[in-house]
């Protein structure tokens, strides 16, 4: 019990933290609170005509390796994750467990986020962002809870990965025909 309590301490704690530093670096985001979403179809019924790309994010690990990757692709692509493995130069990649996401990013499924990089202290993960994505004018992402929805320009995503001296790996990724 007193494990959760010291969990659900830091989760709010990061959250707060997370608001606070994009006002800090005055990035301004536009929130949508809704009911929690898990899935990109249920987040495109709640909210269905906000001006920003909507993204697909994607925990995944390469089990050789152990080397963590968060790539965010354009909602409605199918990532060939072979062709990716290939493309990042690892062998396989599979989705990591909820218990890694966790452990690393802090995050519960359905929270996943390019936000998320604000978390990633121990530089364990590597950002991959769709070039479609990379090249939009704003972009949907949740604030670390899948229970909110920010609006934020890229050029402001751009600054907070500077300050936390992250970069992206960008790229067209590869894509399974429909």
């Amino acid at each position: 019990m007193a494990r959760s309590l010291r969990l659900f301490a830091y989760y709010k704690g990061a959250l707060v933290t997370l608001y606070s530093l994009l006002d800090r670096l005055i990035i301004s985001y536009q929130r949508i609170d809704h009911a929690p979403v898990f899935t990109c179809e249920e987040a495109s019924k709640l909210l269905p005509d906000l001006p920003a790309a909507r993204t697909k994010n994607l925990f995944l690990r390469d089990p050789k390796s152990e080397r963590l990757f968060l790539v965010v692709a354009p909602e409605e692509s199918r990532v060939d994750l072979k062709a990716l493995a290939m493309a990042l130069g690892v062998k396989r990649l599979s989705f990591g467990s909820p218990e890694r996401l966790n452990a690393v990013l802090g995050l519960t499924p359905g929270a996943v986020t390019l936000l998320a990089m604000v978390r990633d202290t121990e530089r364990a993960v590597t950002l991959v962002v769709d070039q479609t994505i990379w090249h939009a004018k704003q972009v949907q992402c949740h604030p670390l809870v899948n229970t909110a929805t920010l609006i934020i320009t890229l050029d402001d995503v751009r600054r907070l990965l500077a300050h936390l001296g992250r970069e992206a790996t960008v790229m067209a990724l590869p894509v399974q025909p429909t």
